[in-house]
């Protein structure tokens, strides 16, 4: 099981990093941030090598399960 932030959104967000860098942007002028978005992916082959059971009701809220 791991969480993870969306990587398109991550690199959307580094689009727009380069092009502030390319503009000749202060590094203090840069704002620090935080994914906004994380996906719940579950790995049921890996859970289970583990001893570890998994919910219903976690599994409802993962984005994907891989088996």
């Amino acid at each position: 099981m791991r969480t993870t932030a969306d990587i398109y959104d991550i690199w959307r967000h580094a689009a727009l990093y380069v092009d502030k860098i390319l503009q000749c942007a202060k590094p203090s002028d840069l704002p620090v941030e935080q994914p906004t978005k994380l996906e719940l992916v579950i790995n049921l082959k890996t859970a289970a090598a583990f001893g570890l059971a998994i919910s219903p009701s976690l599994r409802l809220r993962a984005d994907d399960i891989s088996r």
